[in-house]
Order: structure tokens, then C-alpha cells, then sequence
């Protein structure tokens, strides 16, 4: 891009992208880049930071505006700092280099999934501070780790701190999905992730014999009825007004075991990467599941390898004044919304475990969904747009 370029571009619009171009890649994350350039953030700002670190390498960053009545209880504005890992090759530039194309495309990893939305809270702000608009409830604008890999030591530890409970947080907003089309996408519920581990035990013996009583026999006994499971979820899929969020999904992940070509297995194991939707009873589907491998045969066991937690959606009704808030905004921007179950797991299912109303909320519509695709890339003019509309969102929160 030239330079002239460059000086044309919104100021939001660059620091974006200079944020883009730290590495944040899991597995193993180096975010003291990351702290120093939010650091600089605030104090650009005028507003004081706290970093609360769940482990020496898992820090949350904590950036406050404070209140006209600061009794009140506050708005959380989280994103996460952490991206997934990239195949460079399978790019059409470099993926942390933040370019943008003629069209005004930046490509990066995490253009859209979420550095777009931390850096979008942050510029909203500095536009109340620069108009000298004094709001009533305290803002955070809270950066965390480790979503990506499940946030054990990002939110899902956070909201357990006594830190965390001085925030007095109210209501907060997370992330959403880019969506090809012009309806906004907001979230107020998430399915219960379920992952499990069967493991199949049989005869031994040479690869020569029909063995009686094999692993084998046993791991496609258990598979069918998983894959029979997937089919009744994929057909209601199909023949209905369902979305993805209102179905569970699923998928087999992996299948371990064997150790020579011409030897019957001992043990064979597969793992299942399950999604609960909100309508499943979680204690009849484990005690379904527990069915299944009793009559799979003997030596046939399940590992759940989480405790699933059923999490109560937020209220998107007159009940809750947070969400009239937030509808209200919408329909004066002339914003058409549609509200709808998470499909995947993001931060605000800890948020809202812990009583506090969440939603959320991306504002890329008319956007190729790319997170964690090849080529991801947000429009410099959605971007900048979103800043519009979080300016209005915002605000219209901290009125509650």
C-alpha cells in the first residue's frame, strides 16, 4: 500500500491493524507484545489498566472508564486476545501482516475472530472521551486469554476472582459471527459443549481368525449409534426452520488403537465432539450414552471429559432491560436483527454462568464468514461502520 495511502486511512482503522500484526497464536501464546500494545491503548486513552495474570503466562487485561454514578453496576466489554494457528501457505499474504488490498481488505488472522471487536470497543470510547460525553455506569473493556482452547485459565477462571467481582458487572457484550447477509446476528444463548471418549475393549489373537467378542465388533456397535444420532439431528436440519444453533451437532474426531496391521486390537478408542442444543436433557442423553456401551458388549466404557453445564440464555424479552437497551439502538440505526443460539462456545457462556446477562454481538454483516478460515479479512468499511453502530449501542447501555 503507499504511503499516501496510509495517511488517508481512518486512525482506528491503523491501530487495528497494528494489533492484528502481533502473533497471538495458540498453542502457546506470548502475550506480553499484546499487554504492552493495550497498555499503550489505555494510556493514549487517559484511563488506567490492570493486568490480573490466572497464571504467570495467562494475563487479563482490565482498561475502565469510570461512571457519573459508579455504584451502578457496570458494562463488561470483552473480546479475546488469542487467535487460531494459520497455514501461511494457503494464504494470499502473509497472515499477520495485516494487508490491506485495494478494495480495502485487511487480511489477518483474527480480522474477524475477534481483535476487530477489542479494538472497535476501544475506539468508541475515545470518541465519547474526545465529545467530553459523560455516561452514567462505569465502563470495562476486558482483553483475556486462551478463549480459542477453551478459557480453563482466561474467563472460565476470571469470573471465579475476587477481581473479577469488583468489576460489579451488570451486563456484558462478546462476540458474534460475521454473516453474509444484511440482518445483524446476536446471541444470547450457547449449546453445552460435550466431549467424550469410548473405549472398547475384545479379544486379542492373530488377524487370521474371526475372534469372537473384538473391540472391533464392539467401536461399530457404538458408532452407529452415534452416526444414526447425527443423522436424526442432520434431517431436522434439513426439513425444518432450524439453524444450526437449535440442533446438536455430532462428530466423530478421532478413533484410536492397534498396534500392527496383522494383530486384533486388544483396545480401540473413539472420541466424540458433541453440542448439546438447549432443549437436550443432559442427564438422560449421559444416561443414553452409558445404555449404549452396556449393550455394546462387556469392556466397553464412556470418559466424559467435561461436566457439562446446562447455562440459562439471556433474556431477550420486556423482562430484561439490558436487551431493550440494546434493541432500541438497533431499530433507531434501522439495523434488522436476528437473535439466535450460539453455535459454538465462546466466553459469554462463563459470563452468564456466573448470573450476569450477556450477548453476542459482532457488527459484520454483508461479511464472507472466514474465522478461523483461510484468508480471513474485515473490510476497513465495515470496520469503521462498526464503529458507528457500537458508538450507539453503547451508550444506549450505559443508560439503563
Amino acid at each position: 500500500m503507499s504511503s499516501a495511502g496510509l495517511l488517508d486511512e481512518h486512525e482506528s482503522v491503523t491501530i487495528f491493524r497494528e494489533y492484528l500484526r502481533i502473533p497471538t497464536v495458540q498453542p502457546n501464546v506470548d502475550y506480553s507484545e499484546c499487554i504492552k500494545f493495550l497498555e499503550r491503548q489505555a494510556q493514549r486513552l487517559g484511563l488506567p489498566s490492570k493486568v490480573f495474570y490466572m497464571t504467570p503466562e495467562k494475563p487479563v487485561v482490565i482498561i475502565t472508564w469510570i461512571g457519573q454514578k459508579p455504584e451502578l453496576s457496570s458494562l463488561l466489554l470483552t473480546s479475546h486476545m488469542d487467535v487460531v494457528p494459520v497455514y501461511p501457505e494457503m494464504w494470499t499474504y502473509d497472515p499477520f501482516s495485516a494487508h490491506k488490498d485495494e478494495s480495502g481488505n485487511i487480511y489477518a488472522r483474527g480480522a474477524q475472530d475477534m481483535k476487530c471487536v477489542g479494538i472497535q470497543y476501544l475506539e468508541t470510547i475515545r470518541k465519547y472521551i474526545t465529545e467530553k460525553l459523560k455516561l452514567k455506569r462505569t465502563i470495562h473493556i476486558c482483553f483475556t486469554p486462551d478463549e480459542e482452547i477453551g478459557s480453563k485459565f482466561g474467563m472460565a477462571k476470571f469470573v471465579t476472582t475476587s477481581e473479577f467481582a469488583e468489576l460489579n458487572v451488570g451486563f456484558a457484550l462478546d462476540e458474534g459471527i460475521a454473516t453474509p447477509l444484511e440482518v445483524f446476528d446476536v446471541y444470547y444463548c450457547e449449546r453445552t459443549s460435550w466431549y467424550l471418549i469410548i473405549t472398547c475393549t475384545g479379544q486379542t489373537g492373530h488377524g487370521s481368525i474371526l475372534h469372537e467378542n473384538t473391540a472391533g465388533e464392539k467401536l461399530q456397535y457404538i458408532i452407529n449409534k452415534f452416526m444414526n444420532w447425527r443423522e436424526y439431528e442432520k434431517t431436522k436440519l434439513q426439513n425444518s426452520d432450524l439453524e444450526l444453533g437449535d440442533v446438536t451437532t455430532i462428530n466423530l474426531t478421532m478413533i484410536n488403537g492397534g498396534c500392527q496391521i496383522n494383530v486384533v486390537p486388544t483396545e480401540l478408542s473413539v472420541t466424540f465432539d458433541i453440542r448439546l442444543a438447549i432443549d437436550v436433557d443432559i442427564k438422560k442423553m449421559k444416561e443414553t450414552v452409558e445404555e449404549w456401551c452396556s449393550n455394546a458388549g462387556p469392556g466397553v466404557h464412556v470418559q466424559f471429559k467435561d461436566n457439562p453445564i446446562r447455562v440459562k440464555p439471556t433474556k431477550i424479552d420486556n423482562t430484561n432491560p439490558w436487551w431493550i437497551a440494546f434493541k432500541n439502538e438497533c431499530d433507531k440505526m434501522d439495523m434488522k436483527i436476528n437473535t439466535r443460539i450460539f453455535p459454538a462456545g465462546t466466553d459469554s457462556k462463563f459470563i452468564r454462568n456466573v448470573g450476569i446477562p450477556a450477548l453476542g454481538f459482532s457488527p459484520m454483516n454483508q461479511t464472507k464468514t472466514l474465522l478461523h478460515d483461510h484468508n480471513e479479512f474485515l473490510n476497513e468499511k465495515t470496520f469503521i461502520r462498526g464503529l458507528d453502530i457500537y458508538y450507539n449501542i453503547i451508550k444506549g447501555l450505559t443508560s439503563v
